[in-house]
């Protein structure tokens, strides 16, 4: 028979993970006369931690008639993996000095595991030389954090130094490091050193995949997919089938995203939540809005992601009623809106010019859900304000925000005044943003033309000299898409020499049908130091119409023509995108940086709020 003791520890071990089980057994000592046993404190510390009850294990902690190294340990765990790892810097500075302990093993993995998380790297080189020149020096547990700590940190050769120093390699070590390379960009070395392990399982496949989609490196990610399923590994979790999703919908690969989908099917996964979620974001993703709400709606049992996500992704097609009804559904569901769902709520209301109803929720998350409004929530309420042509309203919101605004903040007011044709609070507006330094180079060219236009040479200047000091050079722009079996990425000003003469023999036919129609070129989203046919010419090979001309010429007619730009769509290839749905009668649908433009009819989705 276990003594009382060993009876409520037993008691207290059994009840983590519920809050209200570990408050009974917690009582249960007290009420025995046994919480004064050290083992009780740090049982409960830890067991209040991983009940997500860090307040209550302060608390135990605090109320400790001593502290010894078992508790420090105990605490240590729990604010390393908790929402706020910065505490475990004055909790080190209380064990040096209130107490006088010096750290131990378990110690010190808990503190790299904060600095990991904390991405503090000379935090993590302090505790490593403190651990060389301790005696737990040879503790394989601590070296493995630090070979964590250090690729959260961005510097994988670091962590390569201390995976060399341990004799006895794990696969939970190997697996860092591939993960620490794959993650931070070093496609080489992660393939190389994942090739050289004695053994390979689904574990480790999983993070070399989802380190490269971390580092956006999602070509190889689907590359060792295809890998991984030719080794014969065994699926038997969904997270990898997860990640891979995740990496067809940031390439906006729509048959690959379909195949994938095809195989959670066979796979058995898509009864699975993150599953349907995944496939949900990958649709929408990849231009397809209505497969993505299939998808959905085929989910048994919607959580806030799986909501949030389906309401993003039509607020960025344009589908504001539908994100209104879907906001309404979630909340007659009972589940809880976060700060994520409220974004997608103003920015729908910000594309549709509904502005009463942003008003209305924006509001409402402080005043019914208790939320604190972020930059990013006043950044899209600014947007909405400013696009519907309430600029002196959205200036006093910028000025009075308490938030410091950042530069999406002035550039969303500044093409808003521009658009309404305010010239004073452009060139206002425009100062501040300028007085920023902005790193966007689009947004250089909103300024150097908002002057221009204004006659302020001497401020064209200054934004040309800022540009050349700071090395900024506009980011090329480019697009890709999807023909059939074909996938073709188009550049700026570069006709691929094997289409060339046919795509440019067919654009120049477009543009005298679309001149005969009324098509003026816009050419105001070009510097304005180019001759107007140059502009012109610049116009007509930017990537966007190079690769909707390429979908039209080797799709079958009828087919829906996708494409996916890097940067925001100009308005003169938005204006030609009307005119070319109108005339083909084909539906275009186009991914810019911001949204999702559907053309069709000689009409977009986005009714010219974008």
């Amino acid at each position: 028979m276990l003594s009382p003791a060993a009876a409520a520890a037993a008691a207290v071990r059994a009840a983590v993970g519920s809050p209200s089980a570990v408050r009974g057994a917690h009582a249960r000592l007290l009420k025995e006369g046994l919480s004064h046993l050290p083992p009780a404190h740090a049982l409960l510390v830890s067991a209040y931690a991983r009940s997500g009850l860090l307040a209550d294990a302060r608390s135990v902690f605090d109320d400790a008639p001593s502290r010894d190294l078992h508790l420090y340990s105990a605490l240590f765990a729990a604010v390393s993996h908790s929402p706020t790892p910065a505490l475990a810097l004055p909790l080190l500075r209380r064990m040096l000095s209130d107490d006088a302990l010096r750290p131990d093993h378990f110690v010190l993995a808990s503190l790299a595991s904060a600095a990991a998380r904390l991405r503090s790297l000379r935090l993590g080189r302090q505790l490593h030389a403190h651990f060389v020149a301790s005696p737990y020096s040879g503790d394989d547990v601590v070296k493995s954090s630090l070979i964590d700590m250090y690729c959260k940190c961005g510097v994988p050769e670091d962590a390569q130094k201390v995976f060399d120093s341990i004799g006895v390699k794990n696969s939970v070590v190997w697996t860092a490091l591939v993960s620490g390379y794959a993650s931070n960009g070093y496609t080489d070395e992660a393939v190389e050193l994942f090739q050289s392990m004695p053994a390979r399982g689904l574990f480790t496949w999983t993070a070399l995949i989802s380190g490269f989609v971390k580092a956006g490196n999602n070509a190889s990610a689907v590359g060792m997919f295809v890998e991984m399923r030719r080794d014969g590994v065994r699926i038997d979790d969904a997270f990898v089938l997860v990640t891979v999703i995740g990496g067809a919908a940031d390439l906006a690969a729509l048959v690959l995203g379909r195949q994938l989908h095809g195989f959670a099917l066979r796979l058995g996964f898509l009864s699975s939540m993150i599953v349907g979620n995944a496939l949900v974001d990958m649709y929408s993703k990849c231009t397809d809005i209505h497969s993505a709400r299939e998808v959905f709606e085929g989910i048994i049992v919607h959580d806030t992601i799986s909501w949030t996500t389906i309401l993003v992704g039509e607020a960025r097609h344009g589908r504001a009623e539908e994100v209104l009804s879907l906001f309404d559904r979630m909340i007659h569901a009972g589940v809880k809106p976060n700060e994520v769902t409220f974004v997608g709520l103003i920015y729908a209301c910000s594309h549709a010019g509904l502005v009463q109803k942003g008003r209305q929720l924006f509001e409402s998350m402080k005043l019914e859900y208790g939320m604190k409004p972020g930059l990013q929530h006043y950044t899209c309420y600014l947007d909405l304000l400013s696009r519907s042509g309430h600029l002196s309203e959205a200036e006093e919101l910028i000025t009075t925000m308490p938030y410091e605004p950042d530069e999406a903040s002035w550039g969303a007011l500044l093409s808003a005044c521009k658009k309404h044709n305010d010239a004073q609070m452009c060139l206002r507006v425009a100062d501040n943003l300028l007085e920023l330094r902005p790193k966007d180079p689009s947004t250089y060219i909103l300024l150097s033309n908002v002057y221009a236009v204004n006659c302020k040479w001497d401020s064209v200047a200054k934004v040309r000299k800022i540009m050349a000091e700071m090395e900024i050079r506009k980011e090329p722009g480019y697009s890709w898409i999807e023909a059939g079996k074909e996938f073709r990425l188009f550049h700026a000003g570069e006709v691929p020499i094997d289409v060339r003469e046919e795509i440019t023999g067919f654009l120049e036919e477009l543009v005298s049908e679309m001149r005969k129609r009324g098509y003026v070129p816009d050419t105001s989203s070009v510097m304005h130091d180019l001759e107007d046919h140059e502009k012109e010419q610049h116009l007509f090979l930017h990537s966007e119409r190079l690769a909707v001309a390429f979908g039209i010429l080797k799709s079958p007619p009828g087919s829906v023509i996708r494409v996916v730009k890097n940067l925001r769509v100009c308005g003169d290839c938005h204006t030609a995108m009307k005119f070319i749905s109108e005339i083909l009668q084909r539906k275009i649908i186009v991914r810019d940086a911001s949204r999702f433009h559907h053309f069709e009819g000689g009409k977009c989705s986005c009714s010219e709020f974008w």
